[in-house]
């Protein structure tokens, strides 16, 4: 068997274990692992092949890892989660909201809430829609 086979083996492990990870480390170890394969298949001595494999697993993982992170990482849609999701969502209010307060349901939820705007009320039923959330409650304005 040629050695150059051996590196490819470890290339594929490499690979497959980045598949079970997915930190873009180990795939860029199998890429160095294929440097070895070439290294091999052109005749280099052993040290020649592991010098190739080192050198190119640093230059990947070094150079080329923190590119495509930052990549993927970027492409990711970022959204909103807790309370901020609840920001510029519409409900209905289920408890008559005036200065003392009242309750509204946002989303399948019912909060407590308050106007944004001092003295503003609004009855059951009418529409709202969430400015804000301040702890527990939901500060609200007339909806569409």
């Amino acid at each position: 068997m040629h050695v150059g086979l051996a590196w490819l083996g470890v290339a594929v492990l490499l690979a497959a274990g980045e598949a079970a990870g997915g930190e873009l480390f180990l795939i860029m170890l199998a890429g160095g692992a294929l440097g070895g394969s070439a290294a091999a298949y052109l005749g280099a001595p052993v040290w020649g092949q592991a010098l190739a494999f080192a050198l190119v697993s640093i230059i990947l993982v070094a150079g080329v890892r923190p590119i495509v992170r930052r990549r993927l990482l970027s492409a990711l849609p970022e959204h909103d989660t807790n309370t901020a999701a609840l920001t510029g969502r519409d409900g209905t209010v289920v408890e008559a909201v005036g200065a003392a307060g009242g309750l509204v349901q946002i989303a399948g939820d019912t909060w407590t809430a308050r106007s944004l705007i001092e003295g503003e009320t609004f009855e059951a039923g009418d529409k709202i829609l969430v400015h804000e959330i301040e702890g527990a409650t939901a500060i609200i304005v007339r909806g569409i």
